[in-house]
């Protein structure tokens, strides 16, 4: 059972003296371009996250942090009133 997993499964590069496979060089600018692409989408992906976390604190479905706290609700901080 072993055996034919092994024989099956692909070997990894370098194991038992074969070369691993070739990969094609990338220019720089196609690095670049690759980088501020995904850069754009991980920006993207956490300010819709911060917007839905924004409105789920506006419906009062999440609990707040301290900044969260004191950036919505001020005047829990207030200490005039003591």
């Amino acid at each position: 059972m072993g055996e034919e997993a092994e024989q099956q499964r692909p070997q990894a590069a370098g194991q038992h003296g074969q070369p691993g496979p070739r990969r094609t060089p990338i220019t720089e600018a196609q690095f670049i371009s690759w980088k501020r692409q995904k850069d754009a989408i991980s920006s993207a992906r956490k300010a819709e996250a911060a917007q839905k976390r924004t409105e789920d604190i506006a419906a009062g479905t999440v609990q707040m942090n301290g900044r969260e706290l004191f950036l919505n609700e001020p005047w829990v901080f207030d200490n005039t009133h003591y």
